[in-house]
């Protein structure tokens, strides 16, 4: 028996749509135990109600997929999955279901897959890494897709950034919140976006948080999203100089405020600026992790 545990992510951070991804001190588990026969699968925390207990469920579809490119598969699965990442919130609860499997399967079927092949394959199936890939491998994560499979590039967090995520309480589809998108933006927006996306990198990789800070500003995606979201634009229009900025965390409504100090002020503040709006949320304080999802005996 063993246990697989994964971290929470946030993609785009801003300019880096599609692009950046990193992994944040948030965990799902998944626990494994191979038994004589048959799919036992059991939910605890998110999703008890929402995700399905039978061979359909995204953890094991995806051990099925990488069973089938190894040709292997076990007589039968006890799998318990125990989730403290909200589902469709922007935190990759998806890419850490997908990411769970596929390394519980690569385990239980001799670790033949290596590092490099298990993120192509999961990129395959959510189809995008920028979630996928910090899940996998921890850190700050710049990733695109190309015929020969993933390209990346992993950096370590600066030391001392903090992000405050404030959670609220319903959910917001991909499919919705990528049909809020335009098909074409100007040219100009386009280099607005390159020029921050470039800074933003170097920020991080220098730890120059007031360049980071600079560099969080966004013209592709988050304006786009913002009305989806009641309460977001009061947040950013009365937090962000507080802070080094407050991104939507992938495609949402969760926010995410990068900071270096006074986390709990800002998150209560967050808090109260959607529920002025009608909306519940939750705030959590955690930090930028190197630390990819790993494997733990039981």
């Amino acid at each position: 028996m063993f246990k697989i545990k994964i971290p929470a992510t946030t993609a785009n951070l801003g300019p880096g749509f599609d692009t950046f991804g990193m992994s944040l001190g948030l965990y799902n588990s998944i626990e494994v135990e191979q038994k004589e026969e048959g799919v036992e699968i059991e939910v605890a925390g998110y999703g008890v109600k929402e995700l399905t207990t039978d061979k359909s469920n995204l953890v094991y579809q995806s051990m099925l997929r990488l069973f089938d490119i190894v040709d292997y598969l076990p007589p039968g699965l006890k799998i318990k999955l125990i989730n403290r990442i909200p589902l469709a919130r922007g935190l990759g609860s998806s890419a850490a279901a997908i990411v769970g499997g596929l390394l519980a399967a690569n385990k239980l079927s001799g670790e033949q897959l290596t590092t490099e092949q298990l993120l192509n394959l999961a990129t395959e199936i959510e189809g995008h890494p920028d979630n996928v890939a910090p899940a996998l491998l921890g850190g700050v994560v710049i990733s695109t897709v190309k015929e020969q499979g993933v390209i990346y590039k992993k950096i370590t967090p600066p030391a001392k950034l903090k992000t405050v995520v404030c959670i609220p309480d319903y959910q917001l589809t991909t499919a919705k919140s990528r049909g809020a998108l335009p098909e074409k933006v100007s040219f100009k927006d386009a280099v607005f976006n390159v020029s921050h996306a470039s800074l933003l990198l170097a920020g991080l990789l220098t730890e120059d948080y007031q360049l980071i800070g600079q560099a969080l500003d966004d013209r592709l995606h988050q304006p786009y999203r913002q009305g989806l979201i009641p309460g977001l634009d009061e947040v950013i229009d009365n937090l962000s100089e507080e802070v080094l900025g407050i991104v939507l965390s992938g495609s949402g409504p969760t926010a995410i405020a990068l900071t270096l100090q006074e986390e709990e002020r800002i998150g209560t503040e967050m808090k109260e600026f959607f529920a002025k709006h009608g909306i519940e949320a939750q705030y959590l304080v955690v930090y930028p992790t190197d630390q990819g999802a790993t494997i733990i005996e039981i």
